[in-house]
């Protein structure tokens, strides 16, 4: 007589593989002091002005303090990481294995690996602070839409969160205000830390008195799941 093999379906496969995930980037991260995450595409270019000013932006908030969290790959992410590491800060990196798209960047003091979306995400919103949104595609609307709606929600601390580039954001921030905002479809914008800014000093700044003004929210990091 033999065992009989169990079998278990991908859904429960699937949810195990992302519960663990989620458990090793908490231990993983349970101590990092307040961060920030910087998103934005891939496929931004190291010539990119958008590149320049990620890496611009990440170092100063490593200087001031703030551990930076970026997707770990190339593009903005590498610029982010690039910009904290070399500044001395702590560059942490939430990696996604992808047919395309998948190579972790050299400059990273942490480095987390994922299979899934949603464990990744997750990470993201549970340990920052605070969010620089620089130019992407779906991923990263995706990002920005899902930290806006967590903090309308209430499933995570109001925190800012700053897109970088008016060029490439204002026509989608009127949208927002004209078209959500008027229409009573959100929460009205004027509580909310969530703007355009291009000057990296000025967002390192923001970010400086916003918690300067609510010590609070530091003292709920990392924050209580979404």
């Amino acid at each position: 007589m033999g065992y009989k093999k169990e079998l278990v379906s991908p859904i429960t496969e699937q949810a195990t593989q992302i519960m663990s995930e989620m458990v090793h980037a908490a231990e993983t991260l349970a101590s990092i002091g307040p961060a920030i995450s910087i998103f934005g595409s891939a496929r931004i270019k190291r010539d990119s002005p958008y590149f320049t000013l990620s890496e611009t932006i990440a170092a100063q908030l490593a200087k001031a303090g703030f551990a930076i969290i970026a997707g770990g790959g190339p593009g903005i992410m590498e610029a982010a990481n690039k910009g904290a590491f070399e500044a001395g800060g702590a560059s942490i990196g939430l990696h996604i294995t992808l047919p395309k798209e998948s190579k972790r960047n050299e400059f990273l003091t942490t480095s987390l690996a994922f299979r899934h979306f949603v464990s990744r995400k997750s990470t993201f919103f549970m340990h920052s602070a605070g969010y620089v949104v620089l130019p992407g595609g779906f991923g990263t609307l995706d990002e920005l839409f899902e930290a806006v709606t967590l903090m309308q929600t209430g499933k995570i601390p109001t925190a800012p969160v700053i897109l970088v580039g008016q060029a490439f954001w204002g026509g989608l921030m009127d949208w927002i205000k004209q078209q959500l905002e008027q229409s009573g479809l959100i929460n009205n914008l004027a509580g909310m830390h969530f703007f355009i800014e291009d000057d990296p000093a000025r967002i390192t700044e923001h970010f400086k008195i916003f918690f300067a003004q609510h010590p609070d929210l530091l003292q709920q990091q990392p924050n209580k799941p979404v």
